[in-house]
């Protein structure tokens, strides 16, 4: 009783305090506002859109039932999860925060995973895309394209140590030991396909509008929360708190050999993921090695913003955050471990490989096209986000007009 009456003094403290500060510093709060909306409906929302929407149409068309089938004797003994983290891992990978939660959700929603198993799908499945470690991050920030390979690789080799980590969490029940032990086949998967379509059973209209209706939503408290956020990070600078925190981390980081300049960039990766690794890549008194280990760690710990979108996703689950959270803090220290292991044989050979002077890097060519289309979804984005908001809008309409015909 005496911890929930001081958890809620807390919130309310704090809520408190962020409405002085907005009160105190509204052109800063008008400025981080319109950073993030920049950041939303420029870049997250059309890169996210379609494959919010495609996942949905093939989880209702029973092709993710089917490819768990085929998947299961890869994931079941790596991971401990069903065959159709299979594919929540492979949609996290290629579209980036937060799918794998919203996938891992709608999968426990539908009983293909239990409460255990999608604590251990969601802490490794949620990923920064290759188009952003690419085109943002190694191309727009450091402008490196060869140090991009580096960034990537970590990223996912800690993504799968985070994975092999979280099969030990937890324990089965007894239910899943069976299943354990089956061999599935590609007839058997054909069979669950269309089963589940059967079950399914709605029309591909009504399917496709939910699709729709559904990815929307989800974006909309995804950009909620990259606003919020961006608010809260400019005030923090603004309030002399980050310089504050930076202090204490700048102990931390001078114990370990790198300069206490970088506390900040980290401090501000910590809170949202874009705006740190920005900073940290405009740092001169570090080297680039130093930069790229810290950029690992903002990467793989994804920050608070991130955090906070999978948080709201978990929420309307019995899916714990805790197992997320601790999959992120393992993830950000194992990719850090990556960069400098791999920083000799990876970034090093590319960058002292030999070409001749007028010529492309020869990996640096591989990775101009996430650059190419990193810069085309940030010029034709917006019209992408408004065309679809009134799509959306139009769905909505057409759904309760027929709603009030039926009633009356």
């Amino acid at each position: 009783m005496f911890q929930s009456k001081l958890k809620t003094i807390f919130l309310s403290v704090m809520v408190t305090a962020l409405a002085l500060s907005l009160i105190s510093f509204p052109q800063e709060s008008l400025e981080g506002s319109v950073r993030g909306l920049n950041m939303w409906w420029k870049i997250v929302f059309p890169s996210l859109l379609p494959f919010f929407i495609v996942s949905e149409m093939l989880i209702g068309f029973g092709v993710v039932k089917f490819i768990g089938v085929l998947l299961e004797p890869l994931m079941r003994p790596l991971f401990k999860v069903p065959g159709v983290g299979g594919f929540v891992w492979a949609m996290g990978l290629a579209s980036g925060f937060p799918a794998g939660a919203k996938f891992t959700a709608r999968l426990r929603e539908e009983g293909q995973l239990t409460r255990i198993e999608a604590e251990r799908l969601v802490s490794f499945t949620n990923s920064s895309n290759p188009l952003f470690i690419f085109g943002a991050v190694s191309v727009g920030f450091f402008h490196n394209a060869q140090l991009g390979f580096l960034l990537a690789l970590a990223h996912y080799m800690s993504n799968i140590c985070v994975g092999i980590v979280m099969r030990f969490y937890g324990r089965d029940q007894s239910v899943r030991s069976d299943e354990r032990r089956k061999k599935f086949h590609f007839r058997a998967a054909l069979s669950a396909l269309h089963q589940t379509r059967l079950k399914d059973n709605r029309p591909i209209g009504k399917l496709l509008g939910d699709a729709v209706t559904s990815s929307i939503q989800t974006l909309l408290m995804v950009g909620g929360f990259i606003i919020l956020f961006s608010v809260i990070n400019k005030l923090l600078y603004h309030l002399h708190i980050t310089d504050a925190l930076g202090k204490v981390i700048g102990i931390i980081l001078s114990a370990m050999s790198f300069p206490d300049m970088l506390s900040v960039p980290l401090i501000s990766g910590i809170f949202e993921i874009t705006l740190g690794s920005q900073l940290t890549s405009l740092d001169l008194d570090s080297t680039l090695l130093q930069k790229a280990i810290i950029t690992s760690f903002i990467l793989g710990f994804s920050g608070l913003s991130v955090q906070a979108q999978v948080a709201s996703i978990l929420a309307q689950t019995d899916i714990r955050f805790k197992p997320f959270f601790f999959g992120r803090i393992l993830q950000g220290f194992f990719a850090s471990v990556f960069t400098l292991i791999l920083w000799k044989p990876v970034y090093l050979r590319i960058q002292n490989h030999e070409q001749p002077s007028n010529a492309l890097p020869v990996f640096g060519e591989g990775v101009l096209w996430t650059n190419d289309l990193f810069n085309k979804i940030v010029e034709i984005g917006p019209q992408i986000t408004i065309l679809t908001l009134a799509f959306y809008v139009m769905i909505l309409f057409y759904r309760i007009n027929k709603q009030n015909v039926k009633k009356s």
